[in-house]
């Protein structure tokens, strides 16, 4: 968690180009993602260590981290909306606790 907030320190008051261009030199795995998905990964990143500090919940900076990692992963081996046999889970989908 401290490392991927110092990543973030160094890039967020950074004023030279958009935010997901800044990003992408910390966390060069964006790249694998599609121009809109590497914004959307930006701010969300964002938004979510912001809510981590806020909360005093450091898993909530982690999941959005990995789970953004994850997806370039995917989208860098070949997997996309427009693969076949590729399901989209929705995630308004409730699903009860055990």
């Amino acid at each position: 968690m401290l490392n991927f907030a110092a990543q973030l320190i160094t890039v967020t008051p950074d004023d030279r180009g958009s935010l997901a261009e800044r990003m992408s030199k910390a966390f060069p795995w964006t790249l694998a993602l599609s121009p809109a998905d590497r914004e959307s990964c930006a701010q969300d990143l964002v938004d979510a260590a912001r809510a981590s500090s806020s909360t005093d919940q450091p898993h909530l900076a982690i999941a959005e981290l990995t789970s953004w990692k994850e997806t370039a992963t995917a989208v860098a081996a070949g997997l996309s909306s427009g693969s076949a046999g590729l399901e989209w889970l929705d995630g308004d989908e409730t699903v009860e606790r055990p």
